[in-house]
């Protein structure tokens, strides 16, 4: 390599031209290899958050309260909406481009001639960033899985898993059993390894058992209740009462809201929090695309959810919303999910889809999803209430619902990352 990149989007663009000409080998061989040429390592707690939906809301649950605390936080995120700095936080700050550099820098400086995946590497220089930055505490999410995923070359203190459903069948098999034994890979011997899953599969408890890590279960170990006011945790020696509901709206946010206490729980006395900052950090928490709901009318909900446990989720929430004369959906999504599944919870509340094509050669054809939806049982809805139209691309399909929408009608966007980024972004493009 004769000169590196001197800006962030020249070294992205570097990263995904030789991303295209890996053949991924799953495995972690190459990534701890350049990991200990790094001397990579964190000199605080460390807590990884891995599972099908539900890590992101729990990392942002955990910095938000942290930060309350006082603590210097980093936070690894992912993927970004908009801008890759994004996926990498520093006292709730994104990272400076400069800071990104630097550590593609020093990862490019200790790789040789180790390939690494585009994934891979960036984890490798946001570990590397956050490692060096001082922290009282770091949170790591796991992007795929969590046996193989590149995060898990690090050792965690505490490890937390979410919610295990069907989800990137290619890589971590097709039962709840084969995706928990993968998800449980990232508990340690010896470590807290707390999951929230109200059933978790039989291979996730046997794997703790096997490793001899310290298992610590929804309804046995730690617990929640509540009332329309306020809720309660309770743990094994830790009681939190009368808290706040998460601003994070959604059925399955104290799921997430009591691992993330539990997680405290466990680091007590190396990272006390006061009720008083628990209660404030769960109510001024922010995630973006996770049921975000936007001011102004009509009503816009901005929803990642791309598999059929996320989307019956989201349609749980629309059910909890109130009455909207119609619901329009801005909609694309990869060919590789569980369409069907995922569009089924969906049809009973939306009357008008906006069928959207994505960037990326993963994207479900346009045509065959409107067939798909065209051919939806009309339910209640009478004879030309229904509709479906195809775009070129999200903002094209947001465009047209924008301008259709009543003011108290509701537009949902949701199927996919790529769907709620591109309609943020023309939101971002439309206000300049």
């Amino acid at each position: 390599m004769s000169t590196l990149p001197t800006t962030l989007p020249t070294w992205l663009a570097l990263l995904e031209s030789r991303h295209a000409e890996i053949h991924i080998n799953m495995g972690l061989d190459r990534v701890r290899q350049v990991k200990e040429r790094m001397a990579l390592a964190f000199s605080c707690p460390v807590i990884m958050v891995a599972g099908t939906n539900g890590k992101g809301s729990t990392c942002s649950m955990l910095e938000a309260i942290l930060l309350r605390a006082g603590y210097k936080v980093g936070l690894y995120i992912k993927p970004h909406f908009l801008d890759f700095n994004e996926r990498a936080r520093i006292n709730g700050d994104l990272a400076s481009d400069d800071a990104l550099i630097a550590s593609f820098n020093a990862v490019e400086a200790q790789r040789g001639d180790t390939d690494l995946t585009y994934f891979e590497f960036t984890t490798l220089a946001i570990m590397h960033l956050l490692a060096g930055s001082n922290l009282d505490v770091a949170i790591l999410e796991v992007g795929l899985g969590g046996r193989l995923d590149a995060v898990n070359v690090i050792d965690a203190d505490v490890s937390i898993v979410t919610s295990i459903d069907i989800d990137h069948t290619d890589f971590l098999g097709t039962t709840r059993d084969e995706i928990g034994f993968e998800k449980a890979g990232i508990f340690r011997p010896g470590k807290a390894a707390i999951c929230s899953d109200p059933v978790p599969p039989q291979s996730l408890i046997d794997h703790a058992a096997a490793i001899g890590a310290d298992l610590w279960l929804l309804g046995r170990d730690f617990n929640y209740s509540g009332d329309k006011q306020q809720w309660n945790y309770g743990g094994r020696e830790q009681r939190r009462n009368s808290l706040a509901y998460p601003s994070l709206r959604g059925a399955n946010q104290l799921l997430n809201a009591s691992a993330a206490l539990a997680a405290l729980e466990v680091l007590r006395y190396a990272l006390p929090v006061g009720a008083q900052e628990v209660r404030t950090g769960l109510v001024v928490v922010e995630l973006p695309g996770r049921f975000q709901v936007l001011p102004g009318r009509p009503t816009v909900i901005l929803d990642v959810a791309h598999n059929p446990h996320a989307a019956a989720a989201l349609a749980q929430n629309l059910g909890n919303m109130g009455f909207h004369p119609y619901t329009y959906a801005v909609f694309g999504i990869m060919q590789d999910k569980d369409i069907d599944g995922v569009i089924a919870p969906m049809a009973h509340y939306v009357d008008h889809w906006c069928v959207a094509n994505l960037p990326s050669p993963r994207a479900a054809d346009v045509e065959m999803l409107a067939d798909t939806l065209a051919a939806l049982p009309l339910g209640d809805a009478k004879p030309g209430e229904r509709s479906v139209n195809t775009f070129a691309d999200p903002a094209a399909a947001f465009a047209n619902a924008m301008s259709r929408a009543g003011e108290n009608d509701r537009i949902v966007v949701f199927g996919s990352f790529y769907t709620v980024a591109g309609v943020m972004a023309a939101r971002k493009s439309s206000h300049h």
